[in-house]
């Protein structure tokens, strides 16, 4: 089997995700797609006619991000025509499967160059998403609409879920802000260092002026005690009427006897935000044709299931999944990257496989600098190549929590 070698890595600042108000609500999608296919094909002076495919993820394939983002986005990027694209959608981990798909695609000698990675304009979806409520379309956790597939897997809303499993694990609100308050700590230190720099890319508008050139979401000021102050989001939309239930009847229907009560609110959880970000693929024989220096491989990839009324646990058996299939163990891997949806998530992670936490999203997550749904997973397996390098590591195992009970999980080595 041929290796998968890691090129290069890009991505955009993360933009506000609120239209009218973001640095990058005002533009459109494949724009900040483009932005990325470019700088990857300006910074490697890639020869787009020879680009196998581009896969690409948006978890809302709907309106200005309809219409497969990962073709036109090469399109307007200005690759050659004959530069395939596609578009997947796995909730939250599309990021990562669109970079699994394509080092799949090299490592079975199939494809030789592809360019993956993803976009999400939450911006977008905020607005889209109010438009359906109003006209009475349920939104994604409140159920499959399948009678018989409720009855058998009943789903709530995610947030509702991250209250649930912080009681079912003993988790308080005190120590999920604390996890919160690190996040934002590491990150302004990560900014400040310009650990980022390397993969950061400008986005510009379309008359040529700086649109976001940094990290628009952090709040550097954050502390333990404005996070205590802030009330927890999810209790309201638990007992919410969905047509003759509730989010948390859903969850009580699984556990009957659990009792919890919301911890997570807008300082605990993932911040919503714009963003793109992408990852060249190539198979050796094609780096060496063209004079590409890896920067790093692909060891293992895996994709796993778990309970979707919970919809969150899925992280922790993806990791030890992956980790089995490189042949590896949790003391052999040097940075993780766990995406921080909920404080809940990363911190039953850190505890389930008895981590270190200095070697865990060491440069804040998604508390921090937020989470642009189709996007993140590819912006954090670049973030953990950058790291790598930064600190001499040799592996790194990127994970994160899908909807629908689900988590991909790659595992990379710095070249």
């Amino acid at each position: 089997m041929a290796e998968a070698y890691i090129i290069d890595a890009v991505r955009t600042p993360r933009g506000i995700g609120k239209p009218g108000k973001g640095a990058l609500s005002h533009l459109h999608p494949q724009h900040l797609a483009a932005t990325c296919l470019k700088a990857i094909k300006d910074r490697n002076n890639l020869d787009t006619s020879t680009v196998d495919d581009i896969i690409w993820s948006t978890s809302s394939q709907v309106g200005k991000q309809g219409g497969d983002l990962g073709r036109m986005s090469a399109l307007a990027a200005g690759y050659d025509i004959t530069a395939s694209g596609t578009t997947l959608d796995r909730f939250c981990g599309g990021g990562i499967t669109s970079v699994n798909l394509a080092a799949a695609a090299v490592m079975s000698g199939m494809e030789d160059c592809v360019i993956a990675g993803g976009t999400e304009m939450m911006s977008f979806t905020a607005s889209h998403g109010a438009e359906q409520a109003n006209a009475g379309i349920k939104p994604l956790g409140m159920g499959s609409g399948n009678a018989a597939l409720d009855a058998i897997h009943p789903q709530s809303h995610q947030g509702v879920c991250g209250d649930a499993i912080a009681a079912l694990e003993g988790i308080t609100r005190e120590e999920l802000d604390a996890l919160a308050l690190v996040s934002q700590e590491r990150a302004d230190r990560a900014i400040r260092e310009g650990r980022f720099d390397k993969s950061l890319v400008t986005v510009y508008n379309e008359d040529g002026s700086v649109a976001l050139d940094h990290e628009e979401f952090p709040r550097p000021e954050t502390t333990a005690e404005g996070l205590a102050s802030l009330k927890a989001s999810f209790d309201a939309i638990a007992d919410f009427d969905i047509g003759g239930t509730t989010f948390r009847k859903q969850i009580l229907r699984r556990y009957p006897d659990l009792e919890f009560k919301g911890v997570h609110h807008a300082g605990n959880s993932s911040g919503v935000v714009d963003g793109a970000a992408a990852l060249l693929i190539t198979s050796p024989a094609y780096a060496e044709k063209h004079g590409l220096k890896p920067r790093g491989r692909v060891v293992a990839y895996a994709n796993q299931g778990d309970d979707p009324t919970l919809m969150l646990n899925a992280p922790v058996p993806a990791a030890k999944k992956v980790l089995e299939k490189a042949g590896l163990k949790v003391e052999d891997i040097d940075h993780w990257e766990i995406n921080e949806a909920f404080a809940v998530v990363a911190e039953k992670f850190i505890r389930d496989l008895h981590l270190d936490r200095t070697k865990v999203n060491p440069n804040g997550g998604a508390m921090a600098l937020g989470h642009p749904i189709g996007a993140t997973g590819s912006m954090l397996i670049g973030t953990t190549l950058d790291e790598l390098e930064r600190t001499g590591g040799r592996y790194g195992l990127i994970t994160m929590c899908a909807a629908g009970g689900m988590a991909p999980a790659i595992i990379i080595e710095r070249i």
